[in-house]
């Protein structure tokens, strides 16, 4: 266009000109991307995942659980074998079962595997030689201890477990009268729709999984499945750190991740909530300020730090917590079930999405009248 201007035109007008038309073109560039990047993503998607996520905040929960059931077994001893307690998840129903053994009239001990192969399996073995009434698998793979699983069997001690298989209910294989668990399958879902909806399907997700627990990597392969179903959603990086690393580790991790991706990163998921605790740390020491991306949702468990990062918008904007006093209780609720010859409660919780719009400050989430209803079905 300047080359076919006329040389009478002065160098003033010219420059006027230049600006004008490169400041009109600026501006239309900015609009223009500034007009797509509002536009959502995957719109086929979103109306679904916006739905379910409004569900899911949703905090009139009623007690759906059990109201029958046999009255209290007296006199028992139950063993908590957990993974490690440095997982909140782990030591928050262990404290579940402690208080509702308190109200059956039960005793319970706590042992800690420290979350090493070698220190759960003797965590496994002390619990089987004190002879307890029943055992409680805190949070880790059966399988992993199978001569101590065989040992408890041949002892006729019923085995519960708490996130121990990958579903809720008895399981054969392992044998255990019931696990206790939301369904993985909606906690997974959940996680990553709530990405979808937050981002207008539009997202750069990191995803931490600790893949050598068998629950913990469907879960998080299941997040990585449901995100895919939104098209402008990527996948930036799959981070598999052990829980029990999980403090030294993170840190580097999130390091790397912002030097690498910087404001690509607009979302991250995790299969624990205790990964953020951790990246905090990073985050904070690379400018990020906590109630900006990105934005951190945690597919478990809810423990009551979690719940102090999302009050207080502190790299963390929301959890899928399992209502853990509330699985404690139901695990001393589905040993007296096993004591009293009966089959499992088949009661699963279902999922709910904690923000800091509506915790109302809390530091846990669990459906109300659990405790009466229990009390009541026990007699106590």
């Amino acid at each position: 266009m300047h080359a076919t201007r006329q040389a009478t035109v002065s160098a003033a007008a010219l420059l006027a000109m230049a600006t004008a038309v490169v400041g009109c073109d600026s501006g239309s560039t900015t609009a223009a991307a500034t007009a797509d990047s509002a536009k959502p993503g995957c719109p086929a998607v979103l109306a679904h995942v916006k739905s379910a996520v409004k569900k899911a905040e949703d905090v009139d929960a009623p007690w759906d659980g059990p109201t029958t059931g046999p009255r209290a077994v007296p006199d028992k001893t139950i063993v908590f074998v957990a993974q490690t307690l440095a997982n909140p998840g782990v030591t928050g129903v262990a404290q579940g079962v402690e208080e509702a053994a308190k109200v059956i009239g039960w005793k319970v001990r706590v042992i800690n595997g420290q979350g090493t192969s070698a220190g759960i399996k003797a965590a496994f073995g002390e619990a089987v030689a004190l002879e307890p009434a029943g055992i409680v698998i805190g949070g880790f793979d059966p399988k992993s201890t199978a001569q101590q699983v065989r040992q408890a069997k041949a002892a006729g001690i019923p085995l519960i477990g708490w996130h121990a298989v990958g579903a809720p209910g008895p399981s054969e294989d392992p044998e255990l009268f019931s696990n206790i668990t939301t369904k993985v399958e909606d906690v997974a879902k959940i996680s990553a729709d709530w990405i979808i909806a937050r981002s207008n399907g539009r997202a750069g997700v990191v995803l931490f999984t600790d893949a050598s627990i068998p629950f913990a990597k469907r879960k998080s392969d299941l997040i990585k499945k449901e995100l895919a179903t939104c098209s402008d959603v990527r996948l930036l990086s799959y981070e598999d750190i052990p829980i029990p690393e999980a403090n030294s580790r993170t840190v580097e991790a999130v390091s790397s991740l912002l030097s690498r991706f910087g404001s690509e990163w607009t979302h991250s998921a995790a299969i624990n909530d205790l990964y953020f605790e951790h990246a905090a740390t990073a985050l904070r020491a690379g400018d990020r300020q906590g109630a900006d991306a990105p934005f951190n949702i945690g597919a478990g468990d809810g423990d009551p730090s979690a719940f102090r990062r999302i009050n207080g918008r502190e790299y963390q904007a929301a959890t899928v917590p399992e209502p853990l006093s509330e699985q404690g209780w139901q695990i001393i609720d589905e040993f007296n079930r096993a004591f009293s010859g009966r089959a499992d409660s088949g009661y699963v919780a279902p999922v709910h999405i904690a923000t800091a719009s509506n915790s109302g400050g809390a530091l846990s989430w669990d459906s109300e009248g659990y405790r009466q209803a229990y009390r009541k079905i026990w007699g106590k």
